[in-house]
């Protein structure tokens, strides 16, 4: 039988919720980045980051031509992973926040628009969904 000698155990730091809170901000940070980079990539413009409304908040808005992008980001372990993230509330939320949104700009409701998600793996890597969910 052996026994345990706590000298020789390796210290573990531990985690507390704040620490998590914030490995999660900074994880959800960098996938919007890497979003926003495959966007412009593409030739869309960056209009906002973390817009907030009082209906909410859309992570990432974008001018793709004449039409107002509003993406939600998704991490996950794996793209499926990040996909079930998103629910039905969400959507609901994202559309609110958007309509208050488009109050902002010239066209008002009567811009184009499109709702895409954008899905972020564990390696970084970006797959975006256009039209991902429909028009409010």
């Amino acid at each position: 039988m052996q026994h345990f000698d706590p000298s020789s155990a390796v210290a573990t730091p531990v985690q507390t919720r704040q620490d998590r809170g914030r490995r999660a901000y900074l994880s959800g940070v960098a996938g919007e980045q890497a979003v926003a980079r495959e966007y412009n990539r593409r030739g869309a413009v960056l209009l906002a980051s973390r817009w907030r409304g009082q209906g909410g908040e859309i992570d990432l808005v974008f001018a793709d031509g004449d039409v107002i992008v509003f993406v939600e980001v998704k991490k996950g372990r794996s793209f499926d992973a990040a996909l079930n993230r998103l629910s039905e509330v969400q959507m609901l939320r994202i559309h609110r926040a958007a309509s208050e949104y488009l109050g902002t700009t010239p066209n008002g409701q009567l811009s184009e628009v499109r709702f895409d998600l954008a899905l972020v793996n564990d390696t970084g890597a970006v797959k975006i969904m256009q039209n991902a969910f429909g028009h409010f």
